[in-house]
Protein backbone atom coordinates (compact mmCIF):
# COMPACT_ATOMS: atom_id res chain seq x y z
CA UNK A 1 0.00 0.00 0.00
CA UNK A 2 1.95 3.28 -1.26
CA UNK A 3 1.53 6.37 1.22
CA UNK A 4 -1.07 8.16 -0.52
CA UNK A 5 -3.25 4.97 -0.17
CA UNK A 6 -2.64 4.59 3.35
CA UNK A 7 -2.90 8.39 4.24
CA UNK A 8 -6.59 7.99 2.40
CA UNK A 9 -7.13 4.99 4.63
CA UNK A 10 -6.67 6.10 7.94
CA UNK A 11 -8.67 9.00 6.99
CA UNK A 12 -11.67 6.85 5.82
CA UNK A 13 -11.14 5.26 8.69
CA UNK A 14 -11.01 8.78 10.89
CA UNK A 15 -14.12 9.83 9.38
CA UNK A 16 -16.10 6.45 10.09
CA UNK A 17 -15.11 6.30 13.73
CA UNK A 18 -16.10 9.89 14.28
CA UNK A 19 -19.75 9.10 12.58
CA UNK A 20 -20.15 6.25 14.84
CA UNK A 21 -23.15 7.10 17.67
CA UNK A 22 -22.20 5.65 20.65
CA UNK A 23 -24.91 5.70 23.84
CA UNK A 24 -23.94 5.35 27.60
CA UNK A 25 -27.08 3.71 29.45
CA UNK A 26 -27.97 4.25 33.21
CA UNK A 27 -24.22 6.15 33.87
CA UNK A 28 -23.71 8.45 36.79
CA UNK A 29 -22.44 11.52 34.91
CA UNK A 30 -19.34 13.52 36.99
CA UNK A 31 -19.81 16.64 34.73
CA UNK A 32 -16.88 18.82 36.89
CA UNK A 33 -18.98 21.82 36.11
CA UNK A 34 -19.54 22.12 39.52
CA UNK A 35 -18.93 19.32 42.44
CA UNK A 36 -21.81 17.19 41.71
CA UNK A 37 -22.66 13.41 40.64
CA UNK A 38 -25.94 13.26 38.06
CA UNK A 39 -27.52 9.28 38.29
CA UNK A 40 -29.26 7.73 35.89
CA UNK A 41 -28.80 9.49 33.16
CA UNK A 42 -28.10 8.39 29.52
CA UNK A 43 -25.64 10.36 27.45
CA UNK A 44 -25.57 10.14 23.32
CA UNK A 45 -22.43 11.13 21.41
CA UNK A 46 -22.36 11.16 17.77
CA UNK A 47 -19.79 12.67 15.46
CA UNK A 48 -17.45 13.48 18.11
CA UNK A 49 -19.55 16.01 20.28
CA UNK A 50 -22.00 15.23 23.12
CA UNK A 51 -25.28 15.20 21.79
CA UNK A 52 -28.07 14.40 24.72
CA UNK A 53 -27.61 13.95 28.31
CA UNK A 54 -30.59 13.14 30.24
CA UNK A 55 -32.31 10.81 32.33
CA UNK A 56 -32.42 7.21 31.59
CA UNK A 57 -36.25 6.58 31.53
CA UNK A 58 -36.46 9.49 29.15
CA UNK A 59 -34.11 10.00 27.28
CA UNK A 60 -34.22 7.78 23.89
CA UNK A 61 -31.39 5.98 22.46
CA UNK A 62 -30.76 6.36 18.75
CA UNK A 63 -31.23 3.37 16.75
CA UNK A 64 -28.06 2.08 15.58
CA UNK A 65 -26.52 3.10 18.37
CA UNK A 66 -23.48 1.74 20.26
CA UNK A 67 -24.58 0.54 23.48
CA UNK A 68 -22.22 1.25 26.58
CA UNK A 69 -23.83 -0.35 30.33
CA UNK A 70 -22.60 2.18 32.69
CA UNK A 71 -24.18 0.85 35.56
CA UNK A 72 -22.27 1.45 38.55
CA UNK A 73 -19.96 3.35 36.51
CA UNK A 74 -19.15 7.30 36.42
CA UNK A 75 -18.32 8.97 33.45
CA UNK A 76 -16.21 11.97 33.45
CA UNK A 77 -14.06 14.18 31.54
CA UNK A 78 -11.25 13.35 29.89
CA UNK A 79 -7.68 14.40 31.90
CA UNK A 80 -4.92 16.73 30.38
CA UNK A 81 -0.99 16.28 31.03
CA UNK A 82 -0.41 20.51 30.82
CA UNK A 83 3.34 19.63 30.92
CA UNK A 84 4.44 16.79 28.55
CA UNK A 85 7.21 16.35 26.64
CA UNK A 86 6.41 14.38 22.88
CA UNK A 87 9.04 12.95 21.10
CA UNK A 88 9.57 13.38 17.47
CA UNK A 89 6.80 12.59 15.12
CA UNK A 90 9.44 9.73 13.58
CA UNK A 91 10.26 8.58 16.91
CA UNK A 92 9.68 4.84 17.93
CA UNK A 93 9.09 5.68 21.39
CA UNK A 94 5.55 8.07 20.28
CA UNK A 95 3.23 5.09 20.53
CA UNK A 96 3.89 3.67 23.32
CA UNK A 97 3.69 7.41 25.54
CA UNK A 98 0.52 8.02 23.38
CA UNK A 99 -0.95 4.96 24.11
CA UNK A 100 0.17 5.04 27.74
CA UNK A 101 -1.57 8.59 27.74
CA UNK A 102 -5.17 7.23 26.46
CA UNK A 103 -4.93 4.45 28.81
CA UNK A 104 -4.48 6.29 31.54
CA UNK A 105 -7.64 8.76 30.55
CA UNK A 106 -5.94 11.81 29.41
CA UNK A 107 -7.37 13.05 26.31
CA UNK A 108 -5.05 16.05 26.15
CA UNK A 109 -1.64 17.06 26.22
CA UNK A 110 0.78 20.67 26.16
CA UNK A 111 4.18 19.69 24.52
CA UNK A 112 6.47 21.75 26.40
CA UNK A 113 9.54 21.33 23.83
CA UNK A 114 8.47 21.29 20.26
CA UNK A 115 9.92 20.89 17.32
CA UNK A 116 8.57 21.14 13.47
CA UNK A 117 7.33 17.55 13.28
CA UNK A 118 4.99 18.49 15.71
CA UNK A 119 2.94 21.00 13.44
CA UNK A 120 2.04 17.91 10.84
CA UNK A 121 1.83 15.73 14.26
CA UNK A 122 -0.56 17.94 16.03
CA UNK A 123 -2.65 17.67 12.59
CA UNK A 124 -2.64 13.83 12.39
CA UNK A 125 -3.43 13.39 15.86
CA UNK A 126 -6.75 15.35 14.99
CA UNK A 127 -7.80 14.14 12.01
CA UNK A 128 -7.35 10.08 13.58
CA UNK A 129 -4.21 9.34 11.14
CA UNK A 130 -2.21 8.84 14.24
CA UNK A 131 -3.38 7.56 17.91
CA UNK A 132 -3.09 9.75 20.62
CA UNK A 133 -4.79 12.42 22.45
CA UNK A 134 -5.16 16.00 21.20
CA UNK A 135 -1.78 17.74 21.18
CA UNK A 136 -0.76 21.60 22.31
CA UNK A 137 2.55 22.14 21.04
CA UNK A 138 5.14 24.90 22.02
CA UNK A 139 8.38 25.73 19.48
CA UNK A 140 11.53 24.92 20.25
CA UNK A 141 12.89 26.03 23.66
CA UNK A 142 13.61 29.88 23.90
CA UNK A 143 17.27 29.75 26.48
CA UNK A 144 20.28 30.89 27.25
CA UNK A 145 21.74 28.82 24.49
CA UNK A 146 19.09 29.26 21.71
CA UNK A 147 18.85 33.23 22.16
CA UNK A 148 21.35 35.47 21.80
CA UNK A 149 20.34 38.98 22.45
CA UNK A 150 16.57 40.80 22.49
CA UNK A 151 16.50 41.32 18.76
CA UNK A 152 16.81 37.72 17.71
CA UNK A 153 14.46 36.64 20.38
CA UNK A 154 11.27 39.16 18.91
CA UNK A 155 12.22 37.51 15.04
CA UNK A 156 12.47 33.72 17.45
CA UNK A 157 8.46 34.44 18.64
CA UNK A 158 7.74 36.53 15.20
CA UNK A 159 9.14 32.94 13.25
CA UNK A 160 7.80 30.24 15.61
CA UNK A 161 3.72 32.74 15.64
CA UNK A 162 4.18 32.04 11.66
CA UNK A 163 4.98 28.56 11.71
CA UNK A 164 1.78 28.07 13.92
CA UNK A 165 3.05 26.67 16.92
CA UNK A 166 0.40 27.30 19.72
CA UNK A 167 2.90 29.56 22.71
CA UNK A 168 6.37 30.26 23.36
CA UNK A 169 8.12 27.80 26.01
CA UNK A 170 10.75 29.92 28.49
CA UNK A 171 13.90 27.72 29.55
CA UNK A 172 16.21 28.84 31.77
CA UNK A 173 19.41 31.10 30.78
CA UNK A 174 17.72 34.16 29.65
CA UNK A 175 18.64 37.64 30.12
CA UNK A 176 15.80 40.29 31.72
CA UNK A 177 16.62 42.00 28.35
CA UNK A 178 15.46 38.90 26.09
CA UNK A 179 12.82 37.76 28.10
CA UNK A 180 10.95 41.27 28.46
CA UNK A 181 11.43 40.98 24.13
CA UNK A 182 9.97 37.58 24.35
CA UNK A 183 6.77 38.86 26.31
CA UNK A 184 6.55 42.19 24.62
CA UNK A 185 6.43 40.61 20.95
CA UNK A 186 4.23 37.45 22.01
CA UNK A 187 1.80 39.71 23.74
CA UNK A 188 1.69 41.69 20.23
CA UNK A 189 0.96 38.47 18.73
CA UNK A 190 -1.27 37.60 21.08
CA UNK A 191 0.94 34.24 21.51
CA UNK A 192 0.87 32.75 24.88
CA UNK A 193 4.34 32.14 26.62
CA UNK A 194 4.69 29.92 29.23
CA UNK A 195 7.42 27.69 31.25
CA UNK A 196 10.34 28.36 33.49
CA UNK A 197 10.86 31.61 35.21
CA UNK A 198 14.84 33.05 34.05
CA UNK A 199 16.78 34.16 37.47
CA UNK A 200 17.38 37.45 36.13
CA UNK A 201 13.65 38.18 35.69
CA UNK A 202 12.23 37.01 38.83
CA UNK A 203 8.42 35.32 39.70
CA UNK A 204 6.86 39.02 39.93
CA UNK A 205 8.41 40.48 37.10
CA UNK A 206 7.21 37.44 34.92
CA UNK A 207 3.97 37.98 35.62
CA UNK A 208 3.49 41.88 35.34
CA UNK A 209 4.53 40.40 31.71
CA UNK A 210 1.56 38.47 31.51
CA UNK A 211 3.58 34.62 31.28
CA UNK A 212 0.57 32.17 30.52
CA UNK A 213 1.98 29.70 32.96
CA UNK A 214 4.57 29.17 35.47
CA UNK A 215 5.46 25.53 35.09
CA UNK A 216 7.23 23.35 38.44
CA UNK A 217 6.51 26.33 40.84
CA UNK A 218 9.92 27.84 39.24
CA UNK A 219 11.09 31.34 40.93
CA UNK A 220 8.90 30.75 43.65
CA UNK A 221 11.09 29.99 46.16
CA UNK A 222 13.87 32.29 45.40
CA UNK A 223 10.69 34.84 45.56
CA UNK A 224 10.37 33.57 49.14
CA UNK A 225 14.00 34.14 50.37
CA UNK A 226 13.63 36.88 53.19
CA UNK A 227 13.90 40.57 51.84
CA UNK A 228 17.13 41.82 51.94
CA UNK A 229 18.32 38.81 50.61
CA UNK A 230 20.55 38.60 47.54
CA UNK A 231 17.99 36.81 45.53
CA UNK A 232 19.97 33.37 45.41
CA UNK A 233 20.27 32.20 48.96
CA UNK A 234 23.60 29.96 48.02
CA UNK A 235 23.23 26.39 46.87
CA UNK A 236 19.08 25.59 45.49
CA UNK A 237 19.71 22.66 44.06
CA UNK A 238 16.48 20.69 41.84
CA UNK A 239 13.98 23.65 41.64
CA UNK A 240 15.47 25.53 44.39
CA UNK A 241 14.41 22.84 47.21
CA UNK A 242 17.90 23.55 49.23
CA UNK A 243 16.77 27.01 49.67
CA UNK A 244 13.66 25.75 51.88
CA UNK A 245 15.23 25.98 55.53
CA UNK A 246 15.80 30.03 54.42
CA UNK A 247 12.57 30.98 53.62
CA UNK A 248 10.18 33.24 55.02
CA UNK A 249 7.00 30.96 54.73
CA UNK A 250 4.73 33.16 56.32
CA UNK A 251 4.81 35.02 52.95
CA UNK A 252 3.45 32.36 50.98
CA UNK A 253 -0.63 33.36 51.11
CA UNK A 254 1.27 37.53 49.98
CA UNK A 255 2.61 35.96 46.94
CA UNK A 256 -0.48 33.42 46.25
CA UNK A 257 -2.46 36.22 45.84
CA UNK A 258 -0.38 38.52 43.65
CA UNK A 259 -0.40 35.31 41.46
CA UNK A 260 -3.87 35.36 41.35
CA UNK A 261 -4.24 38.87 40.85
CA UNK A 262 -1.60 39.05 37.84
CA UNK A 263 -3.84 35.88 35.73
CA UNK A 264 -1.01 33.80 35.44
CA UNK A 265 -1.86 30.08 35.62
CA UNK A 266 0.86 27.64 37.44
CA UNK A 267 1.38 23.81 36.62
CA UNK A 268 3.13 22.60 39.42
CA UNK A 269 4.38 19.57 38.54
CA UNK A 270 4.42 18.58 41.94
CA UNK A 271 5.06 14.57 41.32
CA UNK A 272 7.98 15.87 39.48
CA UNK A 273 10.02 17.27 42.08
CA UNK A 274 9.11 15.37 45.10
CA UNK A 275 10.04 12.00 43.55
CA UNK A 276 13.65 13.35 42.55
CA UNK A 277 13.95 14.21 46.19
CA UNK A 278 11.82 12.25 48.40
CA UNK A 279 13.71 9.34 50.48
CA UNK A 280 11.51 6.45 48.73
CA UNK A 281 13.82 3.69 47.97
CA UNK A 282 14.71 3.43 44.32
CA UNK A 283 13.67 -0.41 44.43
CA UNK A 284 10.17 0.92 45.39
CA UNK A 285 10.17 3.55 42.74
CA UNK A 286 11.39 0.90 39.97
CA UNK A 287 8.47 -1.16 41.34
CA UNK A 288 5.42 1.39 40.74
CA UNK A 289 2.70 0.92 38.32
CA UNK A 290 3.53 1.98 34.55
CA UNK A 291 7.23 1.20 34.60
CA UNK A 292 7.29 -2.03 32.87
CA UNK A 293 6.32 0.01 29.75
CA UNK A 294 9.56 1.78 30.05
CA UNK A 295 12.71 0.47 28.30
CA UNK A 296 15.04 -1.26 30.95
CA UNK A 297 17.48 1.43 29.27
CA UNK A 298 15.39 4.71 30.13
CA UNK A 299 14.83 3.05 34.11
CA UNK A 300 18.27 2.87 34.31
CA UNK A 301 18.62 6.80 33.33
CA UNK A 302 16.32 7.19 36.11
CA UNK A 303 17.97 5.51 38.92
CA UNK A 304 21.03 7.05 37.96
CA UNK A 305 19.58 10.85 37.96
CA UNK A 306 17.98 10.54 41.59
CA UNK A 307 21.18 8.88 42.94
CA UNK A 308 23.18 11.82 41.41
CA UNK A 309 21.12 14.15 43.05
CA UNK A 310 20.56 12.69 46.16
CA UNK A 311 24.55 12.48 46.26
CA UNK A 312 25.31 16.07 45.76
CA UNK A 313 27.36 17.28 48.03
CA UNK A 314 25.03 19.83 49.73
CA UNK A 315 21.90 17.85 49.41
CA UNK A 316 19.94 18.04 52.54
CA UNK A 317 17.37 15.32 53.11
CA UNK A 318 15.59 16.94 56.27
CA UNK A 319 15.63 20.12 54.21
CA UNK A 320 14.54 18.26 51.04
CA UNK A 321 11.30 17.37 53.37
CA UNK A 322 10.66 20.63 54.15
CA UNK A 323 10.22 21.57 50.79
CA UNK A 324 7.81 18.99 49.70
CA UNK A 325 5.84 20.60 52.60
CA UNK A 326 6.47 24.37 51.46
CA UNK A 327 5.63 23.21 48.24
CA UNK A 328 2.59 21.81 49.03
CA UNK A 329 1.48 24.61 51.06
CA UNK A 330 2.70 26.89 48.81
CA UNK A 331 0.44 25.15 45.90
CA UNK A 332 -2.95 24.85 48.30
CA UNK A 333 -2.32 28.90 49.31
CA UNK A 334 -2.81 29.83 45.39
CA UNK A 335 -5.80 27.43 45.43
CA UNK A 336 -7.20 29.26 47.98
CA UNK A 337 -6.05 32.71 46.47
CA UNK A 338 -8.21 31.69 43.63
CA UNK A 339 -4.73 31.36 41.23
CA UNK A 340 -5.49 29.37 38.03
CA UNK A 341 -3.76 25.96 39.05
CA UNK A 342 -3.51 23.34 35.85
CA UNK A 343 -2.52 19.17 35.92
CA UNK A 344 0.87 18.48 35.13
CA UNK A 345 3.17 15.83 35.91
CA UNK A 346 6.17 16.33 33.21
CA UNK A 347 6.14 13.41 31.54
CA UNK A 348 7.67 11.46 30.81
CA UNK A 349 10.69 12.31 33.51
CA UNK A 350 12.49 10.49 36.13
CA UNK A 351 10.47 7.84 37.12
CA UNK A 352 7.42 9.71 35.69
CA UNK A 353 5.57 7.07 33.59
CA UNK A 354 3.36 9.09 30.91
CA UNK A 355 -0.30 8.79 32.13
CA UNK A 356 0.43 6.77 35.08
CA UNK A 357 2.39 9.87 36.67
CA UNK A 358 -1.08 12.41 36.06
CA UNK A 359 -2.47 9.90 38.56
CA UNK A 360 0.21 10.65 41.02
CA UNK A 361 -0.04 13.86 40.64
CA UNK A 362 -3.89 14.16 41.57
CA UNK A 363 -2.88 12.40 44.62
CA UNK A 364 0.02 14.94 45.75
CA UNK A 365 -2.46 17.51 44.99
CA UNK A 366 -5.22 16.04 47.51
CA UNK A 367 -1.99 15.63 49.97
CA UNK A 368 -1.70 19.35 49.54
CA UNK A 369 -5.05 20.36 50.87
CA UNK A 370 -7.32 20.07 47.64
CA UNK A 371 -10.45 17.92 47.33
CA UNK A 372 -10.81 15.62 45.03
CA UNK A 373 -13.19 17.32 43.05
CA UNK A 374 -10.69 20.23 43.18
CA UNK A 375 -8.22 18.07 41.85
CA UNK A 376 -9.86 16.76 39.15
CA UNK A 377 -11.47 20.43 37.80
CA UNK A 378 -7.40 21.20 37.54
CA UNK A 379 -6.87 18.54 34.50
CA UNK A 380 -10.59 19.32 33.07
CA UNK A 381 -12.92 22.42 33.26
CA UNK A 382 -9.79 24.54 34.27
CA UNK A 383 -7.94 23.52 31.16
CA UNK A 384 -10.73 23.79 28.76
CA UNK A 385 -10.80 27.43 30.18
CA UNK A 386 -7.22 28.29 29.64
CA UNK A 387 -6.93 26.93 26.34
CA UNK A 388 -10.50 27.84 25.59
CA UNK A 389 -11.34 25.01 24.30
CA UNK A 390 -14.82 22.58 23.92
CA UNK A 391 -13.86 20.07 26.53
CA UNK A 392 -13.21 19.51 30.20
CA UNK A 393 -17.08 18.94 30.81
CA UNK A 394 -19.78 16.22 30.80
CA UNK A 395 -22.75 18.46 28.90
CA UNK A 396 -24.74 18.64 25.90
CA UNK A 397 -22.91 20.47 23.07
CA UNK A 398 -19.19 19.70 24.74
CA UNK A 399 -16.47 17.38 22.67
CA UNK A 400 -16.48 13.87 23.21
CA UNK A 401 -13.47 13.07 25.14
CA UNK A 402 -14.36 10.99 28.46
CA UNK A 403 -13.43 8.58 30.73
CA UNK A 404 -15.76 5.72 32.25
CA UNK A 405 -14.71 4.56 35.43
CA UNK A 406 -15.45 1.78 38.05
CA UNK A 407 -15.70 3.99 41.19
CA UNK A 408 -16.98 7.28 42.17
CA UNK A 409 -13.63 9.84 41.67
CA UNK A 410 -15.22 12.30 44.32
CA UNK A 411 -15.10 9.70 46.98
CA UNK A 412 -11.30 8.94 46.29
CA UNK A 413 -9.15 10.27 44.02
CA UNK A 414 -7.56 6.92 43.48
CA UNK A 415 -10.89 6.07 42.00
CA UNK A 416 -9.99 8.63 38.78
CA UNK A 417 -7.43 5.52 37.73
CA UNK A 418 -10.12 2.91 38.18
CA UNK A 419 -10.75 3.03 34.08
CA UNK A 420 -13.52 0.73 32.58
CA UNK A 421 -12.54 2.70 29.05
CA UNK A 422 -12.36 5.87 27.60
CA UNK A 423 -13.76 7.78 24.55
CA UNK A 424 -11.09 9.83 22.59
CA UNK A 425 -12.65 12.00 19.86
CA UNK A 426 -16.22 10.09 20.10
CA UNK A 427 -14.25 6.74 19.44
CA UNK A 428 -14.79 4.27 22.26
CA UNK A 429 -11.42 2.62 23.69
CA UNK A 430 -12.56 -0.35 26.37
CA UNK A 431 -10.01 -0.83 28.90
CA UNK A 432 -9.34 -4.56 27.59
CA UNK A 433 -8.52 -2.95 23.89
CA UNK A 434 -5.69 -0.41 25.86
CA UNK A 435 -4.18 -3.05 27.52
CA UNK A 436 -3.87 -5.20 24.65
CA UNK A 437 -2.15 -1.95 22.80
CA UNK A 438 0.31 -1.47 25.68
CA UNK A 439 1.02 -5.06 25.82
CA UNK A 440 3.46 -5.00 22.78
CA UNK A 441 5.69 -2.32 24.71
CA UNK A 442 6.03 -4.46 28.11
CA UNK A 443 10.14 -4.39 28.69
CA UNK A 444 10.25 -5.99 31.71
CA UNK A 445 7.62 -6.76 34.85
CA UNK A 446 6.85 -4.65 37.94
Amino acid sequence: MNRCIALFVGLLVATTAAAQTTAFINVNVVPMTSEMLIAQQTVVVSNGVITALGSVDETPIPKGAKVIDGTDRFLMPGLAEMHAHVPAASSDNLDRNFSLYVANGVTTIRGMLGQPSHIGLREALDNGTVFGPHLVTSGPSFNGRSVAGANQARQMVRDQHRTGYDFVKIHPGLTAEEFEAIAETANELGMPFAGHVPVAVGVARAQQLGMATIDHLDGYFAALLPVGSDGFGGYGGFFDVMLAAQLDAGRIPEIARATADSGTWNVPTEVLVEVRINATPIAELRSQPGMRYMPKDTVERWVAAKEALLAERDFNPEVAALAIELRRRLILELHKAGAGLLLGADSPQVFNVPGFSLHQELAALVAAGLTPYEALRTGTVAVAEFLDSNAGAVAVGRDADLVLLNANPLEDIGHAHRIHGVMLRGTWYSADSLAKRLARYVDHED
